[in-house]
């Protein structure tokens, strides 16, 4: 997939999000009520800040976060050997493998985007990402021979779904890579942990991905950052201000962040599935704006791999409310979704 989820951080867009950024345009002022939660997990940071009239025990909640991110970990971590994920990639067998719900379910909503995406976005591309050497420190590109060989042995046709908790390879040699979608899970498994505390007003980010609820106190609601899509980041490219009292997810992924230059040409870590080479569009960014993190994580990602040209059709076809950014000779260019455009929970300045 186009970025990994433990380790060394291969975001899609690294830092798509400027939360740090947003958070200090109020930072001088913000009111004593509002605690902000940090820590380190999955080879980025996470940042959460809440509020509740009576207060909240942060220290308390800390420990609640820090042990639901290290229960992920052990699941669904692609560089861990014991993690269940990886237990079964490790088994060349086709037959039924129990890897519990949780995966289940993911799979399963990264096979509907993945279907809607054409499979163009797929979780089982790691070996390709691996042959071109985005898994490493050097470009490697395969001949079309090894290439074509290479895309004959991914695909999601190759991986069944047997609910409720098992998997089963249709080819041995099937790999399967979570970490398109993994990230927004475990922001809104985060995001559930600070609920059940009792808190209704947070904004929850890991590795520039977000939930918010609610407002700040004295009812000022969230803003975030979209960064611009330009080498060495930093700048903001859109600000959103976030009015919504249901939780609402934004996710963005570029290929901006993790790409090789080789002989006058640019290779992105955003592979497409169906022919199993980078892709070659000039989208650079896509931002998601759902209700459900985990489908935002994915379709960022997918119609990432699709670009501009055919990802606004796809998106408009299944009302994703999506923010597509292209680079042009005169800088970048923004298209919107229709759902994007009728947004109401969000302002875009």
């Amino acid at each position: 997939m186009p970025r990994r989820f433990t380790g060394p951080v291969r975001r899609p867009c690294g830092l798509g999000l400027l939360l740090a950024g947003v958070l200090a345009l109020a930072a001088c002022a913000r009111p004593e009520p509002v605690q902000v939660l940090r820590g380190a997990a999955q080879g980025t940071t996470w940042q959460i800040s809440v509020w509740h009239p009576d207060g909240v025990d942060g220290a308390a909640l800390q420990q609640r976060l820090e042990a639901e991110l290290d229960r992920i970990d052990e699941v669904l971590s692609n560089y861990r050997p014991d993690s269940v994920i990886e237990r079964f990639n490790a088994q060349e067998t086709t037959a039924p493998v129990t890897v519990g719900a949780e995966i289940v379910e993911l799979v399963r909503a990264a096979r509907q985007v993945s279907e809607a995406s054409q499979g163009c976005y797929d979780l089982t591309v790691q070996p390709l990402l691996a042959l071109w050497g985005f898994s490493g420190d050097s470009l490697t590109p395969p001949d079309a021979a090894t290439l074509a060989q290479a895309v004959r042995g991914i695909g999601f046709a190759k991986l069944e779904i047997q609910p409720p908790e098992s998997l089963r390879k249709l080819a041995p040699g099937v790999h399967v890579d979570l970490s398109s979608i993994a990230q927004g899970y475990s922001v809104g498994r985060l995001a559930a942990v600070v609920e059940a505390a009792g808190i209704d007003n947070y904004l929850v980010e890991l590795g520039g991905e977000l939930q918010a609820r609610g407002h700040k106190p004295g009812g000022a609601p969230w803003r975030i950052g979209v960064e611009r899509p330009a080498p060495g980041g930093g700048a903001v490219e859109r600000v959103l201000t976030l009015r919504a009292e249901a939780p609402v997810a934004v996710m963005t992924s570029g290929t901006y962040r993790h790409y090789f230059d080789a002989e006058g040409r640019r290779y992105s870590h955003i592979l497409d599935a169906r022919t199993g080479a980078p892709v070659t569009h000039n989208t650079v960014s896509v931002t998601v704006v759902d209700s459900d993190p985990t489908r935002a994580d994915a379709w960022s990602t997918a119609l990432l791999c699709l670009g501009r040209e055919a990802g606004v059709a796809v998106a408009d076809r299944h009302r994703i409310a999506a923010l597509f950014i292209a680079e042009s000779s005169g800088g970048f260019e923004e298209t919107a979704t229709a759902a994007w455009r009728s947004l109401t929970t969000i302002e875009i300045d």
